[in-house]
């Protein structure tokens, strides 16, 4: 995200953070303490693909250091996305792992859980939507986009599912657990 930044323009750390912000990309990139900012820099700094450009001084501001990219910076920015871009990375979610044992859970208080997740998701997809700046041209709301498609995916997956668990067609109990677990344990 940052050479992302630096790649537009040079800028100060946290300038960097508020433009994250301003835009919504802290949805992609935690940057909630404005140390990870400076630190991710620093990294960017010491691994030689980003640089101090300048620095500056408001009255009665600490001195600010302006960051650039650098050739180096700019090849690993493009490298990263011609990879990224093509082939999807191995992640680990954490809520494919929570669905993996909802039989520890009753199946209601599966129903009730998901119908919360319903109403959060349901929510920032509403956020996404509501904060697409009017005429913005595609290209810089794509993120936006494929995070508000997949937001929709998993809402209407989740409301199927908590449709099954209503119906009684997704139940479980102790009995059906054991003989699952005695058939292909």
């Amino acid at each position: 995200m940052l050479l992302a930044l630096l790649v537009e323009a040079p800028a100060h750390p946290y300038r960097m953070q508020q433009m994250i912000k301003e835009r919504g990309q802290d949805q992609l990139v935690n940057v909630a303490q404005r140390n990870s900012v400076y630190q991710a820099l620093d990294r960017l700094v010491r691994d030689g693909l980003a640089r101090p450009a300048s620095t500056s001084r408001e009255a009665g501001r600490p001195e600010r250091t302006v960051y650039e990219i650098t050739e180096a910076g700019a090849t690993t920015m493009r490298r990263w996305l011609t990879d990224m871009l093509p082939a999807p990375a191995r992640e680990f979610p954490e809520f494919p792992a929570a669905l993996a044992f909802l039989a520890v859970l009753n199946p209601m208080e599966v129903r009730d859980l998901l119908g919360r997740r319903i109403d959060a998701q349901s929510a920032r997809l509403a956020t996404i939507h509501d904060h697409a700046p009017p005429g913005l041209p595609r290209l810089f709301l794509i993120e936006d986009e494929y995070r508000a498609a997949m937001l929709a995916a998993e809402i209407a997956w989740l409301r199927g599912v908590v449709a099954d668990l209503d119906s009684g067609s997704l139940a479980w109990d102790r009995a059906m657990i054991d003989a699952t677990l005695a058939e292909f344990g």
